[in-house]
């Protein structure tokens, strides 16, 4: 984000002034983007969408969103302050973080790497497992470009709360790695709460399940291990990724009041009939993938029983 959304997004105030004043009322955006995050630009500067419009990237493969900068999401209104030493939320935040230490190197450990990597197209196939198509902007052209716009909305959401706490990283308090390494010096200067990864990986699952209803368990549990990544990888807090999930929720909530957001999703939701009518596959390797999901991390979730 840099928009990081762990780098979640990307969107960065070097690069035009359509950025800095998408986060204007957030504060300012960090400068540069990480690793992970950085993407090829388009054949062309622009991009059409459905015959619509043109969309301008903000920045090297980055396209604009669907929301003017007045109607993002407030995280700094949405979320709770951040969790402070000495308080219970704290306390849980460092006990699930240690706890996820030990699945470093695992195949879990590997496959929260894969999703720490928002660079399109690699990001846009996140769900091709849970839906059962391939995810590109050959075969699902409309929807390729419904994630990548509500990509940059997700994660331009939750720059006001960044920004106002500033929240250090796990990994900058426990000395273990990360995950991404080449994404450390961004991520130290990019605050943690909320999680900006987790917030577009739970909006991305909250609209595909409107496109592909009968694969909704698939899809909000592939949306829920997206998040979960984030513990993995040692790069956020259990409650950074909570409140992600209400930031990737409060951002779908205000899309469905764009038209040109609900004209992309009628495409994509024609893009994904054709692929399913083709009977064309998933572009992952579903049993790899599922094999590694199979280990849950350490989460707060678990039930207590009194």
């Amino acid at each position: 984000m840099k928009i990081t959304l762990f780098a979640t997004l990307m969107i960065s105030s070097c690069v035009t002034s359509t950025i800095q004043s998408t986060a204007q009322s957030a504060g300012p955006v960090p400068t540069g983007v990480p690793a992970s995050v950085a993407t090829a630009p388009s054949a062309s500067s622009q991009t059409k969408s459905y015959g619509l419009i043109s969309v301008p990237e903000l920045m090297p493969g980055i396209l604009a969103g669907y929301l003017p900068p007045p109607a993002l999401p407030n995280s700094l209104a949405l979320v709770p302050p951040a969790p402070t030493p000495g308080t219970a939320v704290y306390a849980l935040d460092e006990a699930v973080s240690k706890a996820n230490l030990a699945l470093q190197g695992s195949p879990r450990w590997q496959q929260a790497t894969s999703d720490a990597n928002l660079s399109f197209p690699h990001a846009a196939e996140t769900f091709s497992c849970a839906m059962g198509i391939p995810i590109n902007d050959t075969e699902t052209p409309h929807l390729y470009m419904l994630l990548r716009r509500s990509f940059t909305d997700a994660a331009l959401s939750t720059y006001a709360a960044k920004n106002h706490y500033n929240r250090p990283r796990p990994f900058m308090e426990n000395n273990h790695p990360t995950c991404s390494p080449n994404d450390e010096a961004f991520l130290r200067k990019d605050g943690s709460y909320p999680s900006g990864h987790t917030t577009i990986g739970w909006a991305w699952a909250l609209i595909l399940t409107e496109i592909a209803p009968g694969q909704t368990d698939a899809i909000l549990a592939r949306g829920r291990s997206f998040g979960d990544s984030r513990l993995v990888c040692n790069v956020h807090w259990q409650s950074d990724v909570n409140e992600g999930r209400i930031m990737g929720a409060s951002t779908v909530a205000r899309l469905h009041a764009d038209p040109a957001f609900l004209a992309d999703l009628d495409a994509a939701k024609a893009d994904y009939e054709i692929a399913r009518a083709k009977e064309l596959k998933p572009s992952r390797d579903c049993a790899a993938e599922a094999a590694s999901l199979a280990t849950p991390p350490a989460t707060e979730t678990k039930p207590t029983v009194h």
